[in-house]
C-alpha cells in the first residue's frame, strides 16, 4: 500500500486542492475571454497555438495530429481547421509526400493574433505560477 493510501488528506490539503482547482478555473476563463475580446472562439486561439507549436519544430501537423493534441474527434478537428481557414486564420494544403493527408499551417493574420494572445497569457502564466507555487507548497509530502 502507498504511503497515500495509509494516510487520509488533511483539512488544508483539501482547502489547497480546493483553491488549486479554482486557480486553474480562473486561468481557464481568462484564457477564453481574452480569445473572445479578440474575435475567436477559445478553440481557435487553442488550434492556432496547437498549429504553430508543431510550426516550431519545422512541421505542419496534420488534422490526425491536431486532433489528438486538442484531444478531439478527427471530423471534428476537420471542421474546426475548415472554419479558422475561412476567418484566414489558418491554410490547408495536401502533403506532398502523402497526398491523402491535409497539413495545416497559420497565416499572418493567425500569427499576428496568436502573437498578441500570447503576450497575454504569458504574463497571466507569471502571476499564475506563483500563486500555483503557494498553492501546491501546501500540500505535504
Amino acid at each position: 500500500m502507498s504511503a497515500d493510501a495509509e494516510h487520509p488528506l488533511t483539512d488544508d490539503e483539501y482547502r489547497s486542492l480546493a483553491e488549486f482547482r479554482y486557480a486553474l478555473r480562473r486561468f481557464l476563463a481568462f484564457s477564453e475571454d481574452a480569445a473572445r475580446q479578440r474575435g475567436l472562439t477559445p478553440s481557435q486561439h487553442q488550434l492556432l497555438l496547437t498549429v504553430r507549436g508543431a510550426e516550431a519544430t519545422g512541421l505542419a501537423p496534420s488534422l490526425s495530429d491536431i486532433a489528438e493534441q486538442l484531444h478531439i474527434r478527427l471530423h471534428s478537428a476537420g471542421e474546426l481547421v475548415g472554419r479558422a481557414a475561412e476567418h484566414g486564420l489558418v491554410e490547408r494544403r495536401a502533403d506532398p509526400s502523402d497526398a491523402r493527408r491535409v497539413l495545416v499551417t497559420t497565416t499572418a493574420a493567425g500569427r499576428s493574433l496568436l502573437e498578441e494572445l500570447s503576450r497575454l497569457h504569458r504574463r497571466e502564466l507569471r502571476r499564475f505560477r506563483t500563486e500555483m507555487n503557494q498553492i501546491l507548497g501546501t500540500i505535504t509530502e
